[in-house]
């Protein structure tokens, strides 16, 4: 195993994207003994001040998370509360790695859980790491909770929550044209927000 030196340096060469940080969290966990040992690792570049650091303990919590409480726990308390927009884009995808990997259905509390937090970083993390929705399983047999889901926020305080649910209601549009055109038909477009929302969502339509 590369000392934490060496991982820092051998990931902060990536300027842009994320493929060559995330396949080298792929090695990292392959190469550990234990989950402890992942995690602990995880825990030190978290403090790192260089943010490809921390976006590679954020792929390594993802591949342990449904195994270990802690690892979804440091990505749920810790991660969230990280200022650098990239490494929020690698806490969606680290959610969806939690939920492919325990069953989206199981995930469902944890998915609610998230979605009403008032940290609009974990609010996003779910309606932007799940999209395209209804392309995972469950959300595929059941579009229309997808649908509910992501409607709930449609009033969100944060524009940043606010644009990934329009953008993710668009995307189930193109195969659900019916199902969203029923839920957008009910909301009250009196409000800013819910504007905000709907003319993303209603593009395809």
């Amino acid at each position: 195993m590369e000392p934490i030196a060496k991982l820092v340096q051998r990931v902060r060469k990536t300027e842009h994207g994320f493929a060559d940080i995330r396949a080298t969290s792929n090695q990292v966990v392959a190469s550990q003994h234990s989950v402890q040992e992942s995690l602990g690792l995880s825990k030190k570049l978290l403090a790192s001040d260089v943010h490809q650091a921390r976006m590679l303990a954020v792929f390594i919590l993802g591949h342990l998370s449904s195994e270990s409480a802690a690892s979804l726990a440091l990505l749920k308390n810790q991660v969230s509360q990280d200022k650098d927009w990239r490494v929020q884009e690698i806490l969606a995808q680290a959610f969806d790695m939690y939920c492919s990997r325990i069953g989206y259905e199981r995930a469902l509390p944890t998915i609610q859980d998230w979605l009403a937090n008032e940290s609009p970083n974990l609010r996003r993390a779910v309606t932007e790491g799940l999209r395209i929705w209804t392309s995972r399983p469950y959300f595929r047999e059941h579009p229309e909770l997808a649908i509910q889901l992501l409607s709930n926020l449609r009033n969100d305080k944060s524009e940043y929550v606010r644009k990934s649910v329009g953008n993710a209601l668009r995307d189930i549009s193109r195969k659900h044209k019916d199902l969203v055109s029923t839920e957008l038909a009910q909301w009250n477009l009196s409000d800013k927000n819910v504007q905000h929302v709907y003319k993303l969502a209603s593009q395809f339509l």
